[in-house]
């Protein structure tokens, strides 16, 4: 062969190998799997590493392949590889369970609805999510108060939180009684007088009934209690003298 011909199949060769993907698995965190409940052992022995690419010197390390009804990763993100072999398979869903945990935390009625969705059992996505419960690596109480601070960030109100929770998969009793207990703090007041501020910097310079209606819209949508949005409209828009006398707030 021509050396030209050599060095550009050489060179097709190169680029072949070179596009060629590898797929990535996350089997589990040091934090949650150390060793014990989950984890799942690599190649040289440690448990819940992130396997597949290139290392350094650019040697391909080994991938390991998903198990099905387990995760893969690219670079899309984390997604599901196919559903199980066995929608029984204890092992496979767990190990499901706790991917899905290390990409972020989660309630126990939402756990076990993605489990489900992925093709489990309901049984045995249930003992799964008990067995997490039971070790501590799901707690539904620590999620809703983590939640709590999150709607807090966002300025929302006690209505609004009570409903964010719910659709995290927490049950209304819960909620409902988490949510009490930052009221009874003060949280939710301070809340809408953020928000109160955040509508004032940004209607600056328009009159006060319309800056008025402009918070109460927003306080809605927030899930704020009317009397006391109204009371913040009050306090802040009070001495407002681009309006012409009316409520603006019914």
């Amino acid at each position: 062969m021509p050396d030209g011909a050599e060095d550009a199949a050489q060179g097709s060769h190169d680029r072949d190998h070179d596009s060629g993907k590898t797929a990535v698995t996350v089997t589990g965190s040091p934090s949650r799997c150390s060793g014990a409940f989950g984890a799942v052992p690599d190649e040289d022995g440690s448990s819940g590493r992130i396997r597949g690419g290139r290392g350094r010197g650019g040697r391909r390390r080994a991938a390991r392949v998903p198990r099905r009804g387990g995760f893969a990763v690219s670079g899309r993100g984390i997604h599901a590889v196919e559903g199980p072999d066995n929608p029984e398979d204890y092992e496979a869903c767990r190990e499901a369970a706790l991917t899905l945990l290390d990409a972020a935390p989660r309630s126990s009625g939402a756990l076990d609805e993605r489990l489900r969705a992925k093709g489990y059992a309901p049984s045995v996505a249930a003992k799964v999510v008990r067995r997490l419960v039971d070790v501590g690596l799901v707690d539904d109480e620590a999620y809703a108060c983590s939640m709590v601070r999150y709607c807090l960030s966002r300025q929302l109100g006690r209505m609004g939180a009570v409903r964010e929770l719910m659709r995290k998969g927490l049950g209304r009793p819960l909620s409902e009684q988490v949510v009490e207990r930052f009221a009874e703090t003060g949280a939710f007041v301070d809340s809408a007088y953020e928000l109160g501020r955040r509508v004032a910097r940004r209607t600056e310079g328009m009159d006060r009934d319309g800056r008025r209606r402009r918070l109460w819209s927003a306080g809605g949508r927030k899930g704020h209690d009317p009397d006391l949005i109204r009371r913040v409209a009050d306090d802040l828009f009070r001495d407002d003298l681009f309006g012409d006398g009316a409520d603006g707030i019914a």
